[in-house]
Formats: C-alpha cells, structure tokens, sequence
C-alpha cells in the first residue's frame, strides 16, 4: 500500500473515533444497534463513557499501527 494511502486511511479512521470520543459521537450511539455494527458487538451495552474509553484505546492501538507503517513500509502489507 503507498504512504499516501496509508495516511489517508489513517486520518478518516481518526476523524470517525475523534467524533466518537470528541464530538458527541458516543452519546448518538449508545445502546443502538449502530454502534454494534460500526464499534463492537458487544457496544450496544455500553455507556457512553464505555464506547469513550474504548475509543481512546482504539486511537492509541491505531496510531502504534500506523507508525509502524510510516517507519516499515512491510509492515502496511500485513493489515
């Protein structure tokens, strides 16, 4: 995969957990069936804080991965 694409699809994966845990996107989603499809299965029990601190985690998993991929570019083609 080329760099650019690689941060392209980093920066739309960040914009949607920002507006998870930044934005009122938790709130939108908690206990509905959206939130089983687009965070977990297990999200429609959550709270909102629940599918904050998950969010948080997911960004902090996502970034690692990412600079991963920035500084080995083998490391893209595994994903």
């Amino acid at each position: 995969m080329p760099l650019l694409a690689w941060i392209i699809i980093y920066a739309l994966d960040m914009v949607f957990w920002l507006w998870i845990v930044r934005w009122g996107g938790a709130e939108r989603l908690e206990g509905t069936f959206s939130s089983g499809l687009l965070i977990s299965i297990f999200a429609p029990q959550w709270s909102a804080e629940g599918i904050k601190v998950f969010g948080y985690g997911f960004i902090i998993v996502s970034t690692v991965v990412f600079l991963l991929g920035v500084f080995f570019p083998d490391f893209r083609y595994l994903l």
